[in-house]
Formats: C-alpha cells, sequence, structure tokens
C-alpha cells in the first residue's frame, strides 16, 4: 500500500472519524472506502463496489394494491381505522396517522 497524505478541516476529521467508528472500521479503511466509492471502475479491479443505500424498498409493505387504495386507506386513518391491519393479512405492519 502506497500513504498518502490529505489536508482536511477539523469538522471534516471529526465526521469521518466519527463515521469510522460508527461502522467499526478503521479511519484508513473507511477513507479507502470513500475513496473506491467516488472513483470509476474499481468494481472490475475487485475493490469496493459503491455504497448502497439500505434504505432503499424500506416502505415496502409486501403488498400491490396500496397505490390504487391510497384514498381509501387513508380515509380509514382519519375514521381512526388502521384497514390494512383489519384485513389481517399484513402481520407487524401498521400504518399510523
Amino acid at each position: 500500500m502506497k500513504r498518502t497524505t490529505v489536508k482536511i478541516d477539523d469538522s471534516l476529521d471529526a465526521r469521518m472519524r466519527h463515521e469510522a467508528a460508527r461502522r467499526g472500521m478503521t479511519v484508513s479503511e473507511w477513507t479507502r472506502e470513500a475513496i473506491a466509492a467516488h472513483l470509476p471502475g474499481g468494481e472490475q479491479r475487485g475493490e469496493t463496489p459503491r455504497r448502497v443505500f439500505h434504505s432503499a424498498g424500506a416502505g415496502d409493505s409486501g403488498r400491490s394494491d396500496i397505490s390504487e387504495r391510497m384514498e381509501e386507506l387513508l380515509a380509514g386513518l382519519t375514521e381512526g381505522r388502521d384497514t390494512l391491519a383489519a384485513e389481517g393479512d399484513t402481520p407487524g405492519r401498521r400504518l399510523s396517522a
């Protein structure tokens, strides 16, 4: 590996160290990953792939009819009913007003 020096302000340094610690990584590991994620072509050389947003799909209810029934579901919430929970086919998922 080659050593490189990068000059950053105190605020960015603190954010970088916090994120590395949060992810259980050394600052060097985090820096290598961050740089690789912003350079094109790293995937072909076996480098760390671009960042994946784990929140994508977090609102997936597992149902395909939600958008078509939006008015009905919202009307039920304003009346104090959770229509999906009442139907009983969405265990653990509840709408809230």
